[in-house]
C-alpha cells in the first residue's frame, strides 16, 4: 500500500518491494557509504535486501522499510525506515536514509523522516525514535535537527559491526504530532 503521509508532503513512502534491489545497489555508493564503513559487497548486499523486504512484510512492529517517492515526479529517490536496535541496554527504535545524489539538497530526507515518524507513530510501536548520524555527517544530523529530533549528545556506535565510530544520539517524541 502506498501512503501519502500528510496533505503537502513532497514525499510518498512505499514499502520495501522485491523489486527495490537495484535501488539498494544504487545507495551502496562510495559517496553515500562514506560515514557507514563504505560500501558493502555483493553478498551483504543481497543479505540486507533479504532483511529489508522481511521487515516490510512483518507484521510484529520489528519495523518497516520504505523507498522514498518525490512528488509529483514519481522519481525513486532513496530509502527509510524504522526497526527494533537492541544491544545498548534497553531496546530503541532506530531511522534512517539515504537520498540519492540527484535528490540530496531539495528536503527529500527531512521530509521522507518527518513520514517515516508519522509511520511509526501510527503503528503505535513505540514513543520514541532515535536516529545515530555519524558526528562528522553534517547534512544527516541537520535532517535530525530540521524534522524535529531533540540531540541527546554523543556516543559510541559500531555500525556496520566491527567498524566503531562516534556518532550523535537524536530522538523524537512520537507521541508529540511533528
Amino acid at each position: 500500500m502506498d501512503t501519502d503521509i500528510d496533505t503537502g508532503s513532497p514525499v510518498r513512502l512505499e514499502p520495501w518491494s522485491e523489486a527495490d534491489a537495484g535501488l539498494l545497489r544504487a545507495l551502496n555508493a562510495p559517496g553515500l557509504t562514506e560515514h557507514l564503513g563504505g560500501p558493502e559487497t555483493e553478498e551483504q548486499l543481497v543479505r540486507r535486501h533479504r532483511r529489508y523486504v522481511d521487515l516490510s512484510a512483518d507484521d510484529t512492529g520489528a519495523g518497516r522499510m520504505f523507498r522514498i517517492v518525490l512528488l509529483p515526479e514519481e522519481a525513486v529517490a532513496g530509502s527509510i525506515g524504522f526497526w527494533v536496535r537492541t544491544g545498548d541496554g534497553e531496546p530503541v527504535y532506530e531511522t534512517g536514509w539515504a537520498v540519492l545524489p540527484g535528490f540530496q539538497g531539495r528536503g527529500v530526507a527531512t521530509a521522507a523522516t518527518r513520514a517515516v515518524a508519522a509511520e511509526a507513530r501510527a503503528a503505535g510501536l513505540h514513543h520514541r525514535l532515535h536516529a545515530f548520524p555519524s558526528t562528522d555527517n553534517a547534512a544527516s544530523n541537520a535532517v535530525c535537527r530540521k524534522a524535529g529530533f531533540e540531540l541527546l549528545g554523543e556516543r559510541d556506535f559500531e555500525y556496520p559491526p566491527g567498524h566503531p565510530m562516534r556518532c550523535n544520539d537524536w530522538r523524537l517524541d512520537l507521541r508529540k504530532p511533528v
